[in-house]
């Protein structure tokens, strides 16, 4: 009989030990997600098949990301703290265009190992999530540019949807490491990506440090730590939210294309100068491969200029540039810029 009851005594313990932890696991989850990108309770398939609809959880960072701009209201400004934010916005939109997409999407040139590495943080201070997750989307992009299928299509789900409704459904979240093969053998790229975290921390940090040594060392400079995070940390890093995502929602609605690529895509003088170079969007479409997005010399492609200087210096290598045969085929197809 004492032996019953002790059996009973540690099954009951067993049972209550783990609806405990359950129950904890359950409470933790919504901070697991938000630390871990690859943690999804319900799992990565159950979350994949989730209906594609915005959801209030999955837009609240956003809309915080956009109410502490309002924070200008209290901080103000000064020009060493718009001079930030305009630089912030610029070196960032690098990161997104030459990093983030010509390397990690098309492989557009070489990186040695510890060079992506540092590429792969660096992207992570865009606060655009990892650059696995970057990467495996867009791939998925260009595999079904403008189709039902396609995450991000003006034509298939609206302006709005293409632009930011499509980062706001779980679907979406989920990083399809089948994807990026190449990219996913790199534990420390895995790292990264489960834990992009990383760059928000890093940028509020940066930011609020750089203005409270800024007003201790000359405080005629008039700012502080909280005005650069307010300008450096949420202004610039808003803009540059928007004027990457107009690569999905405006280069496939206004323009011009020059290349027939079964898509909606289309080459756009001011998306290139907001973008350093994407908005000649039809022209990558067409190879997208190529590190030059921008095919002749008045096609302003600043992202390009950069990466020739990285690859002049040795930093990078075996930049791939536009073949021959797009100029040749342009001829034929009789298409202006």
């Amino acid at each position: 009989m004492a032996t019953m009851i002790s059996i009973v005594s540690s099954e009951n313990l067993g049972s209550s030990w783990i609806d405990e932890y359950a129950s904890v696991m359950r409470l933790l989850s919504p901070l697991i997600c938000f630390i871990d990108s690859d943690y999804f309770p319900r799992g990565i398939e159950a979350t994949r098949a989730m209906p594609e609809t915005m959801e209030w959880s999955r837009a609240i960072p956003f809309i915080i990301l956009h109410l502490g701009c309002l924070g200008v209201l209290w901080v103000g400004w000064s020009p060493v703290a718009v001079a930030v934010c305009a630089s912030l916005y610029v070196i960032r939109m690098f990161f997104i265009t030459g990093i983030y997409h010509r390397y990690f999407c098309h492989k557009a040139y070489k990186a040695n190992r510890t060079v992506q590495f540092l590429f792969a943080l660096l992207g992570l201070l865009c606060v655009q999530r990892g650059a696995l997750w970057w990467a495996a989307v867009h791939r998925h992009h260009h595999a079904h540019s403008d189709e039902e299928v396609d995450v991000h299509s003006p034509r298939q789900k609206g302006f709005l949807w293409a632009h930011i409704g499509w980062m706001t459904s779980s679907r979406n979240f989920p990083t399809d490491y089948k994807l990026i093969p190449d990219l996913a053998k790199y534990p420390e790229l895995v790292f990264l990506n489960r834990f992009d975290l990383i760059g928000p921390l890093l940028m509020a940090i940066m930011t609020y440090g750089l203005g409270a040594i800024l007003h201790a060392s000359d405080p005629g400079l008039h700012t502080s730590g909280p005005q650069m995070l307010i300008w450096g940390g949420f202004i610039s890093t808003v803009l540059l939210f928007h004027g990457t995502c107009c690569i999905n929602s405006m280069a496939h609605v206004w323009g011009k294309p020059r290349f027939d690529t079964g898509d909606d895509s289309k080459n756009s003088f001011l998306l290139a100068i907001i973008t350093l170079g994407e908005g000649w969007h039809n022209n990558h479409h067409r190879y997208q491969s190529s590190a030059r997005q921008g095919f002749y010399w008045w096609e302003i492609d600043p992202t390009y200029y950069v990466l020739r200087f990285l690859a002049s210096v040795g930093i990078i290598t075996g930049l791939k540039r536009v073949p021959e045969s797009a100029y040749r085929e342009e001829g034929r197809l009789g298409h202006g810029g």
